[in-house]
């Protein structure tokens, strides 16, 4: 279920072999790296059966259509089989389903075009409104995107005193995003899920992949929690 997360802006080329090598060891469904990273990951997992994945207009979806189309022409053509694309969520905010419908399917007909599965993020920590989240299902449904994704797991939120407050992926939403996605469309949770519980409770929710930095710890747990079954 695991897509182990190498995204962190200070990851230096050694941090991305270090993640790589510990993606390779446990076998996870694939490392999702930053867009120059996909080459150099391709290189560094070739011969196992972890995919690569990129992050597009990462992590706020500021970037233009256009620019998420060329980033995902270039990320399909360094390798990278599956791609998590961050919507424009002022655009969803603000109500302009047109944009946000284009925006998605256009990505989505470039990924498949190029063989790869998009993700669509709709991070949820700006994304609150019940009715929102259901649209998007309801649009990536409609356009036929392989998942529906939560959070990217850098939606910050300031609050009134100066906090910043942080929720990312929830039971609640994966269970929202499941029952409103078509058949064909898979859930995947991001942000949070940091524990071998966490990542049993989003599944149990209807999640089938989930973004994760605490890969070692996971799996740790779960080889020690299932070792005589």
């Amino acid at each position: 279920m695991i897509d182990h997360s190498i995204l962190q802006p200070t990851h230096t080329d050694e941090d991305l072999r270090t993640q790589c090598a510990l993606a390779r060891k446990y076998e996870v469904a694939s490392v999702c790296v930053k867009p120059y990273a996909v080459k150099q990951a391709v290189e560094l997992l070739k011969g196992s059966e972890v995919a690569v994945g990129c992050v597009i207009g990462f992590p706020h979806g500021n970037s233009s259509t256009a620019v998420k189309v060329f980033e995902t022409e270039q990320a399909c053509n360094d390798g990278a089989t599956e791609i998590d694309m961050v919507i424009n969520i002022g655009k969803a905010l603000g109500g302009d389903w047109p944009y946000v419908e284009n925006e998605v399917k256009v990505v989505t007909d470039t990924c498949h075009r190029n063989r790869a599965i998009v993700k669509v993020i709709f991070e949820n920590d700006f994304i609150t409104r019940t009715e929102d989240k259901i649209r998007l299902c309801e649009i990536c449904t409609k356009i036929g995107a392989d998942f529906v994704k939560t959070s990217t797991g850098y939606g910050f939120v300031k609050q009134p005193n100066g906090d910043f407050n942080y929720k990312g992926a929830t039971v609640a939403d994966v269970a929202l995003m499941r029952k409103h996605s078509g058949q064909k469309v898979q859930v995947k949770c991001a942000g949070g899920v940091r524990t071998l519980d966490d990542l049993l409770k989003m599944k149990d929710a209807g999640a089938t992949r989930a973004g994760a930095t605490a890969t070692e710890a996971i799996l740790g747990e779960a080889a020690k929690r299932y070792a005589n079954t």
